[in-house]
């Protein structure tokens, strides 16, 4: 016979693990795919500009890397929680193409990386804004649509700023 104890902590557990699984079934798949990718998204956004502070030369470079890192990390604590409360695992790093991506980067030369990190940072932002877009119009979860409608204005704004500093890096030799 078990302890009284042992059977209520597996009562518990066996509570908070139905619990959690019920909130992922009950999670529309593209609602569960969305914060799959957004986390994916925001790791990888995360890892590249960490790598563009130490291997980037140009200012205006490493000032929009600086804050990719801070807004990221923080919209990715949010996502995390969210993703939580909904019983989803969300991944804990990038997407294997993002991986290749980061690779190619870490690779470039430093006459070239600023360039290729510049392009990478508007086409993965651009992405990121379709995704979010998508997402705050057709989310079927209140709390995924609200998040991404919530974060889509900072995404947007980081495009444009992705998008100034690839005409800054552009410019220079």
């Amino acid at each position: 016979m078990q302890p009284p104890f042992f059977r209520l902590f597996a009562a518990a557990a066996s509570a908070a693990f139905l619990s959690a699984a019920a909130g992922a079934a009950d999670l529309a798949k593209a609602d569960a795919e969305f914060i799959n990718k957004a986390a994916q998204s925001g790791h990888y956004e995360v890892e590249v500009s960490k790598l563009a502070q130490t291997k980037g030369t140009a200012t205006e470079l490493k000032t929009f890397a600086q804050q990719m890192v801070s807004d990221h990390t923080k919209s990715g604590e949010e996502l995390n929680a969210l993703a939580q409360s909904k019983g989803v695992q969300p991944p804990a790093e990038p997407s294997g193409k993002q991986k290749a991506q980061l690779r190619k980067l870490g690779d470039a030369q430093a006459g070239s990386f600023d360039k290729a990190y510049a392009k990478d940072s508007v086409e993965a932002h651009e992405d990121t804004v379709q995704l979010f877009r998508k997402a705050a119009r057709d989310a079927k979860d209140n709390d995924v649509k609200t998040f991404a409608s919530r974060t889509l204005p900072t995404l947007e704004h980081h495009l444009k700023m992705a998008q100034d500093m690839k005409s800054a890096v552009d410019t220079k030799r």
